[in-house]
């Protein structure tokens, strides 16, 4: 090895020997530790006793309607947010790489919504249910549709559904920007020329050259959807009834509110598992479908 490639790899050592021992500082150890966990009945407080149950934890999951529910939600969720954020952020994609004069100022103004906290964002979301849409409803007499949403257990999820999708879909338009734009232009003029219309430039070369951030937003939709918890703690905190309590939200109550440390990283194992084959089945489809250019 010549001095020149072994100052490279120095250099390469640098900068991600840090990362990887903050990585496993901060992921890799605690995650071994919580697995460890899982297998004892255990209510976190160091000084009291742990105590060895095996597979217990596991088989109470099987039993535990809150928990069920909790996922059922979650898919639920997560299945109609993939399909609205995406949708939502394809079409405005599609919007500001078209000839729009202000389409510079139209994607900074459909990206920001994701640059605010989500906590911050289910509190703002929060009066706008509270106090704009009763206001609405009372003077337009639309109140079957302009009314408080977190109040009922149905319309609770669609409005969680509804402010995740505000808030992902100008993040998952700048995927598809970046998709639309590799796109080569002789390939769409070639198409105009033989009179292909809009929808069958989009359904037979726009959508199959797209399918690498189709894989991309689906999956950090996917991951994100079912990962989701600020938001669902300051717009419903679970509510009403716990018709909103998702998955994240489930396991943290498990453990911090009511103790059961050891059932809730069983919940959390649980939970990798789940999000880990969903995803990584996605993307496996997802890839297959891919079009080389």
């Amino acid at each position: 090895m010549d001095v020149k490639n072994r100052k490279n790899i120095g250099w390469y050592l640098l900068f991600t020997v840090p990362l990887l021992v903050i990585f496993t500082i901060v992921v890799v150890i605690p995650f071994v530790i919580g697995i460890y966990y899982a297998f004892f009945d255990w209510d976190g407080i160091g000084a009291n006793p742990m105590v060895f149950t095996g597979l217990e934890n596991f088989r109470v999951l099987l039993e535990d309607e809150r928990f069920l529910r909790s996922a059922w939600l979650t898919v639920l969720f997560t299945v109609m947010s993939v399909v609205s954020v995406n949708v939502v952020g394809l079409a405005f994609a599609l919007l500001v790489t078209s000839k729009l004069k202000l389409a510079n100022l139209a994607r900074t103004m459909l990206f920001m919504p994701y640059l605010i906290g989500g906590l911050i964002l289910g509190y703002i979301w929060q009066f706008v249910f509270l106090d704009v849409f009763t206001l609405i409803g009372e003077v337009t007499g639309l109140e079957s549709i302009f009314f408080n949403w977190l109040n009922n257990e149905t319309f609770a999820l669609f409005a969680l559904v509804f402010v995740f999708t505000w808030q992902m879909a100008g993040y998952v338009m700048i995927v598809y920007i970046a998709g639309i734009q590799g796109i080569p232009g002789e390939l769409v003029e070639a198409a105009k020329i033989d009179g292909a219309s809009k929808w069958q430039r989009f359904m037979n070369i726009t959508a199959p050259l797209l399918m690498p951030a189709f894989t991309i937003s689906l999956f950090l939709t996917l991951s994100y959807g079912f990962k989701i918890y600020d938001v669902n703690l300051s717009l419903t905190g679970g509510g009403p009834a716990n018709a909103t309590e998702l998955f994240a939200m489930n396991i943290y109550n498990e453990i911090f509110g009511y103790g059961n440390y050891g059932y809730g990283q069983a919940k959390a194992i649980v939970f990798f598992v789940i999000i880990a084959a969903i995803t990584m089945t996605q993307v496996y489809i997802t890839k297959k479908r891919e079009v080389e250019m």
